[in-house]
């Protein structure tokens, strides 16, 4: 009895001293339990051990699903030759597509004395509204062919649909001439250069998203100062017809250079197209809010752009100087295109949209809705180039930091999707107004500002979806 006695007492022990052993196993950092590390140290806390092992029954759970390639913050490179060239390149991609997009203004002044002086201000205003639609709205598209096979073929296709455009519009006399070339080819072979070069851009770094997102998008407001300039001295000297071919030839030049710099960092992942894919993301709230947010911004923000040197010469500038206006608003902006993202990486990139969104809203109404005269209108130029350049660098900042960046292409494309329908009917909005308000530009300037107002706001609510209403980086 005594042996037997102690036999239990010894299995009783066996057992409890097993029962210790799992659960310290299963305490252990090395099972995915809270990380406790020893005194020593020498247990360290990895993420791809099995979680629940059984020893009794021989179980071996799921290991933890490692992070997808290219996901951890730690494997962008945030620097090296490679993501700085591939940062070079995508400048030179935004300087030939929304660079040439920034300088619509000369093209709506040029054709409204000229080429297409019988047609009226709003009817004219719908190929510059096409050219920025149709930039936009290819962006699911050019997104989820970035997606699926790596930015290069693409540029190559979109660089031939620009160029050839903007040979056309160098022989266009006519108003549907005009459209089909200068307001459908050449914006479909913009959009299929913008999405590669902001696609690309993302892949390559994390810290300093924001500041890398602000260099390239300086691209386009260096080609916002180059173009007008060019193109008018050009008609001057040359007719309309070599300042078209003038500049297509160094778009041309330039798309070379991003098609050899511009590359991913991450492999191209063919998937079959769903329609899901552009819907999905919009099911998430941030996304649809910092979506609608940019939708309502941009119903005003290229309303300046456009009608700010008719405006001006209406209030008495005279036409040489007046045209000097966008290039000092792109001038500035570039500095509105990188000092806020470098800003923007330390203490939230939202907050900054926020606040360049509100900064440009005000500027609109207590600026340029009261401007008479020479000084008023190229401080308003100078200061709403600084402050509205900032969103072109935020908004697919925003997007990417809300986002997988195995998607980054397609939910990029959808954010441009759905603002390209703000940038259609936008600028012939405001040239309806202009004639609905006589040929005076307040009706105009309060339509401008009270949309950017409501997109500002909203950029409020789409912080506070993320992060609440107190301050913190976001």
């Amino acid at each position: 009895m005594a042996e037997s006695s102690n036999s239990s007492a010894t299995m009783a022990e066996e057992k409890k001293s097993l029962d210790h052993s799992k659960a310290s196993l299963r305490l252990s950092p090395m099972y995915g339990a809270s990380p406790r590390e020893s005194d020593a140290g020498i247990m360290p806390e990895t993420a791809d051990e099995p979680q629940g092992l059984d020893l009794e029954k021989g179980e071996i759970a799921d290991k933890k699903p490692p992070m997808p390639a290219g996901m951890d913050p730690a494997s962008f490179p945030d620097g090296g030759w490679e993501a700085w060239l591939a940062v070079s390149g995508a400048f030179a991609c935004l300087f030939c597509s929304f660079g040439w997009i920034n300088a619509i203004g000369v093209f709506q002044t040029e054709w409204e004395k000229n080429q297409l002086k019988q047609y009226s201000p709003s009817t004219i205003s719908w190929i510059p509204a096409m050219e920025i639609f149709v930039m936009f709205v290819g962006g699911p598209i050019a997104g989820k062919l970035y997606d699926n096979y790596g930015p290069r073929y693409i540029l190559l296709i979109g660089s031939c649909f620009h160029v050839f455009g903007l040979m056309m519009a160098s022989i266009s006399s006519k108003y549907y001439q005009f459209f089909l070339s200068q307001g459908l080819c050449s914006p479909i072979g913009a959009s299929l250069i913008f999405y590669p070069a902001m696609s690309t851009v993302g892949t390559w770094f994390f810290n300093h998203r924001a500041l890398a997102f602000g260099i390239m998008a300086s691209g386009s407001s260096l080609g916002g100062v180059i173009f007008p300039i060019m193109v008018q001295r050009l008609v001057d000297e040359r007719g309309f017809g070599w300042a078209m071919r003038a500049s297509a030839f160094l778009i041309l030049g330039l798309l070379i250079y991003a098609t050899l710099t511009v590359k991913s960092r991450l492999p191209p992942q063919p998937k079959p197209w769903k329609v899901g894919d552009f819907l999905n993301p919009y099911l998430e709230l941030p996304f649809f809010l910092t979506v609608l947010a940019a939708f309502l911004f941009f119903f005003g923000m290229f309303l300046p752009l456009t009608f700010i040197i008719l405006a001006a010469e209406h209030n008495g500038m005279n036409s040489t100087l007046a045209g000097y206006l966008l290039p000092i608003l792109n001038a500035v902006s570039i500095l509105g295109r990188t000092l806020p993202g470098f800003v923007a990486d330390r203490i939230g990139r939202y907050n900054i949209m926020i606040a360049t969104s509100f900064l440009s809203t005000i500027l609109v109404l207590a600026m340029w809705l009261p401007a008479r005269g020479n000084v008023p209108y190229i401080l308003f130029a100078a200061f709403y180039g600084f402050s509205s350049g900032a969103f072109v660098s935020l908004a697919p900042a925003l997007v990417a930091q809300i986002s997988d960046i195995r998607q980054l292409g397609v939910r990029t494309g959808s954010m441009f999707m759905a603002i390209s329908v703000a940038a259609l009917v936008g600028t012939p909005i405001g040239g309806a107004l202009i004639n609905e308000d006589k040929g005076d530009y307040l009706h105009l300037q309060i339509f401008c500002g009270v949309m950017m107002a409501a997109g500002s706001f909203v950029f409020v609510v789409a912080r506070a979806s993320l992060a609440g209403v107190h301050w913190k980086k976001v």
